[in-house]
């Protein structure tokens, strides 16, 4: 039995902090707003939905007690919704999609709802503690280190400078600018306040005026804590082949912290002919690989070539890549490891340009990429994230 993706939905990406957009709007109302839109959109006989899989990374406050029930209960899709919420931190998007596309393939579901929801101006970063970084006795042995420690030393290892990154980063903001003008997100919806007005239409982050110039003024944000930390020489340890780590990210040339929503609706070919809906795009495989806890930030490729593998295809056949922007050199590893040219990858931009809300991205890059594949009249894509800890996943995607 096949999965297919009907459609995929977002809100606009909002600045996480106290002077973003949306800091008025609960996570909450951002996946109701989602769920709302694509019922709407369609028409949707709700009673055929059985089940909400919402990723979300930071499950505390108003992310608590099982955000995507809290979803489904306020969506008026009926009280026959149910709702489940999972973390696999920023790949939490993606593995809700392949999660629902496993229950269809199986058999036990029919027609489900799957995505991510994160509000970073709400509920902090981290705010939820955890022993993975806070406990010495669980990061200690395994070399565990702040992610953008692990993106520096991976530049230092594969020879990335800060220009590069920096170049990177002004691509990614230009093709997100040029997106953004030619009116290329779709998949995108605005969000409303509690009276309906519409208070944020397009992605807050974006900068059009962005130069390497500018970008290459800004202070790295991880040097003080390598240095003063410790950090450097626990990365240094595990891999003593590198001679020195050169801090090379800072807020320019790293993921924009944000809010937002998204989500996909999955089903069999039967669900499909009962709503009435043509598939847009079929899973084809789904992966995640496990990576060391010090150079957390380099699975995506190997969660690619697993992908790849398990579809029986090889790169070549992959049309659109779209590899989440973490910091610029997450990337540009992926396409250096890959062997990928950067015309195929994050053609509209990226997470440096339009942000990153951990939950939801995932989901985010697979309705940017369904939109895309469909205006350039193209057939296959690849969807793919770093995950901290020392994980990557990845799922490919046909065309219907």
């Amino acid at each position: 039995m096949e999965a297919y993706i009907y459609d995929a939905i977002r809100t606009a990406r909002g600045k996480g902090n106290k002077k973003g957009a949306l800091i008025g709007v609960t996570p909450t109302s951002l996946a109701t707003q989602c769920l709302t839109a694509l019922r709407d959109k369609h028409n949707l006989d709700t009673e055929q939905v059985e089940d909400v899989i919402l990723g979300c990374v930071t499950q505390v406050a108003d992310q608590g007690a099982n955000i995507a029930k809290t979803a489904a209960q306020q969506s008026q899709y009926g009280d026959h919704l149910c709702g489940v919420t999972l973390n696999r931190f920023c790949g939490s998007g993606l593995e809700a999609i392949n999660q629902a596309s496993a229950y269809v393939k199986s058999g036990f579901s029919q027609l489900l709802i799957a995505g991510g929801v994160e509000s970073m101006s709400r509920v902090s970063m981290g705010s939820d503690g955890g022993a993975l970084m806070m406990d010495p006795a669980v990061a200690l042995p395994g070399h565990a280190i702040p992610q953008g420690i692990s993106a520096d030393l991976i530049a230092a290892k594969y020879g990335f400078s800060r220009q590069d990154a920096d170049e990177f980063a002004y691509i990614s903001q230009m093709r997100a600018a040029a997106a953004e003008a030619d009116n290329r997100f779709k998949s995108r919806i605005p969000v409303r306040d509690i009276n309906g007005q519409i208070i944020l239409a397009k992605d807050e982050n974006v900068r059009a005026n962005t130069t390497v110039d500018a970008l290459g003024s800004l202070n790295p944000s991880f040097a003080m804590m390598g240095q003063m930390a410790g950090f450097d020489s626990v990365a240094l340890d595990r891999y003593p082949e590198v001679e020195k780590i050169e801090h090379i990210h800072h807020a320019g040339n790293s993921s924009a912290i944000v809010d937002g929503a998204a989500i996909a609706l999955i089903g069999n070919k039967a669900a499909g002919e009962t709503i009435g809906l043509k598939p847009r795009a079929i899973v084809r495989a789904a992966a995640v690989y496990g990576t060391d806890p010090t150079m957390m930030l380099v699975g995506p490729a190997p969660a690619s070539r697993k992908a790849l593998k398990q579809a029986g295809m090889t790169k070549e056949d992959i049309d659109l890549y779209e590899v989440n922007e973490a910091f610029a050199v997450v990337p540009m590893r992926f396409m250096q490891d890959l062997g990928v040219p950067h015309d195929k990858v994050n053609v509209n931009g990226g997470a440096i340009a339009l942000g990153h809300p951990l939950g939801a991205t995932g989901c985010m890059l697979m309705g940017t990429l369904i939109d895309e594949l469909e205006r350039q009249n193209k057939t296959t894509g690849l969807v793919t994230l770093c995950i901290g800890g020392g994980m990557g996943i990845a799922t490919i995607i046909e065309r219907v």
